[in-house]
């Protein structure tokens, strides 16, 4: 049987996802979220902006990786800043 490989990024990956959505779900117990309008053409809570941000990071990353010779810290770069204006603005 084989394993998968525990190495410290995957680790870190997965642990700094896993606090996002427990700090997510902190956050909306406290404060529960209303649906607004921002820049996307549709209305949307955190947790859907939260979503989008995840899932549009994963296809940075894969432009990044499929179709550049750019570095994978500049699409961290730019997933987190993707995120931080989808979060506040989206």
């Amino acid at each position: 049987m084989d394993w998968m490989v525990w190495t410290l990024p995957t680790a870190v990956f997965f642990s700094v996802i896993a606090a996002i959505l427990v700090s997510m779900t902190a956050w909306e117990l406290a404060s529960p979220s209303v649906e607004r309008r921002g820049f996307l053409p549709i209305a949307t809570t955190r947790g859907d902006r939260l979503f989008i941000g995840l899932l549009s990071a994963a296809y940075i990353h894969l432009a990044v990786v499929g179709f550049t010779d750019i570095t994978i810290w500049f699409a961290l770069a730019a997933s987190i800043l993707w995120l931080l204006v989808l979060m506040r603005w989206g």
